[in-house]
Formats: C-alpha cells, structure tokens, sequence
C-alpha cells in the first residue's frame, strides 16, 4: 500500500497559478502510474491528469482531461518520491479537494496509456482545497 499526502492547495485569484504537491512513501514510486483527480461542490469526482510509471531510461507519458488540457501540467520527480500538478490560467470552476492516486500495482498499466479511471487506482491521498475566486 503506498501512503499519499497532498499540499499546496489554497486561496487564488481567477487566472493565477498554485502547485499541488504529492509526497509518496515506498521504495517503489517510479514503478506506479499516478494521477489526479478532483471534486467540486455538490459533483462527482472527475479525472484530472496521469502519468505514467517511469524507469531511468524512460520518459514518463500523460494524459489529461480535456478542461484542463493546455493549463494544468502533470509530472513527477521519483528521485523525490513526489508527485506535481502545475495549475496555471485557473478558473472558479477549477475550485475542487485535489487527489492523488496511486495504480493498483507496479507497472500496472501500459506505459503510453497511464489509468484514467478512478477503479484503476489503489492509493488515495486525503485531499487538498483548491479554491479559485472570480
């Protein structure tokens, strides 16, 4: 089971930028698919952005939904253990708990296509507030 924190979550201004943070234990990080996800007021949870597992000499693949395609840019530094989820050019209806996830097992999918679905995740992270005013 990898254990997941989130952070950099806050208060924006409509157009602004924030980067979300998610801090991974284990000592096989670069071996997961990870993604985000978030949930708005009164919504359902929605897929945001994945990533591929990487190795050392392989660059990472993403995938991101389409309203955020563009703004938002996904990576990950395994030497750190840590996931990223560069927001820019942020609107109110980006206000939602982010979430990261883990997939279910190492190199649990393929690599030019990491999981996209919620059900393909294991490991959840508790969630941080993005707020964006208008």
């Amino acid at each position: 089971q990898v254990q997941l924190v989130e952070s950099g979550g806050g208060l924006v201004q409509a157009g602004g930028s924030l980067r979300l943070s998610c801090a991974a234990s284990g000592r096989t990080f670069s071996s997961y698919a990870m993604g985000w996800f978030r949930q708005a007021p009164g919504k359902e949870r929605e897929f945001v952005a994945s990533i591929s597992w990487s190795i050392s000499s392989t660059a990472s693949s993403t995938h991101y939904a389409d309203s955020v395609k563009g703004r938002f840019t996904i990576s990950r530094d395994n030497a750190k253990n840590t996931l990223y989820l560069q927001m820019n050019s942020l609107k109110p209806e980006d206000t939602a708990v982010y979430y990261c996830a883990a997939d279910l097992v190492p190199y649990g999918s393929s690599w030019n296509h990491p999981p996209r679905d919620d059900t393909d995740f294991g490991s959840w992270g508790q969630g941080t507030q993005v707020t964006v005013s208008s």
